[in-house]
């Protein structure tokens, strides 16, 4: 799929701290220890990136992951609030199942997925993360599954059909 780069000029980008770890490095008069912070930035309008800063301090680290994740943003199909379609997105030995759900429905995801979505603009849709833990890895197997949505619009004209023909007419002939 063809990703295309996103200007943040303009865009009215909201920031979201999925998770900060505190990290040390043992040298030889003890231990030095970091920060590293995840963060995901959004418009909530269905362009969304993530960005992963370290640094000495808290705050430094998280400016840095804001920078970061401006420089990756991209464009996902949003339909009525939610997702187009089901889709699984996986990242290492993470896997998020991401179904849509009508209107009023809310956002039912766990920890860092919910995050994604929040930013996204994504209202309803229920989410399950399985496999590992790890926030880092769960927010990249978000990004998958909404990287590879189709817009339904793209589907249609790919097949030749208007919207309002069904699947059941294609069967038949």
């Amino acid at each position: 799929m063809k990703i295309e780069i996103i200007n943040p000029e303009g865009l009215n980008l909201r920031d979201k701290v999925v998770y900060i770890n505190r990290v040390a490095k043992v040298v030889k008069g003890g231990r030095r220890f970091s920060f590293s912070a995840l963060v995901v930035v959004g418009n909530g309008e269905g362009i969304v990136g993530i960005g992963k800063g370290k640094a000495s301090e808290v705050p430094e680290a998280i400016r840095k992951a804001i920078e970061q994740a401006k420089k990756r943003l991209f464009k996902f199909a949003i339909k009525d609030g939610t997702v187009t379609h089901r889709i699984i997105g996986k990242y290492g030995s993470n896997s998020v199942v991401i179904n849509p759900a009508r209107k009023g429905t809310g956002l039912i995801a766990g920890g860092a997925a919910r995050a994604v979505f929040e930013v996204a603009g994504v209202q309803d849709v229920v989410a399950k993360s399985l496999g590992g833990h790890n926030p880092f890895n769960t927010v990249k197997a978000t990004l998958d599954g909404l990287m590879n949505l189709k817009d339904q619009d793209v589907v249609f004209k790919l097949r030749g059909k208007t919207e309002g023909e069904s699947p059941s007419e294609e069967e038949n002939d």
